[in-house]
């Protein structure tokens, strides 16, 4: 359903020709926007009693990656914007970190935590590379 929502506003968005913010260009908050989908629908199978444990931490932790990138884009320096990176880079691993809990609570199968670690790898490999550049402009 949230996939489906997700289409509709940006069919939406594409008919209105509404002003596309930089943070929307990047490859990376894509990503893990996806990330944020996959964790929401993953999370919808724990325990309810984990609604305000585990469930409420994965799904903060990974909405955190997309906003920081988005939050990092209004920054005006490289330097700030970085540092905006690098927090995305610290939320994908607190993202990792549950996800191998919520793994050896056997909340979650082995093929989505290996999905999901590949999501994370490809993420985090992006994130690297986007903060080098950032800083690299700087110098």
């Amino acid at each position: 359903m949230l996939s489906f929502l997700v289409v509709e506003l940006c069919n939406w968005l594409l008919n209105k020709k509404m002003y596309i913010f930089s943070f929307e260009k990047l490859e990376v908050w894509n990503e893990s926007k996806n990330l944020v989908k996959f964790i929401y629908d993953l999370t919808n199978n724990f325990p309810s009693e984990e609604k305000f444990g585990l469930t409420s931490q994965l799904r903060r932790a990974s909405i955190s990656i997309a906003s920081n990138l988005a939050e990092g884009t209004s920054r005006n320096t490289n330097k700030d914007k970085a540092y905006f990176t690098t927090l995305s880079y610290s939320s994908t691993m607190e993202v990792l970190n549950q996800l191998i809990i919520a793994k050896e609570l056997e909340f979650i199968s082995e093929k989505d935590y290996g999905e999901t670690r590949k999501q994370i790898y490809k993420i985090s490999n992006m994130l690297n590379a986007l903060r080098k550049a950032q800083l690299k402009k700087d110098k």
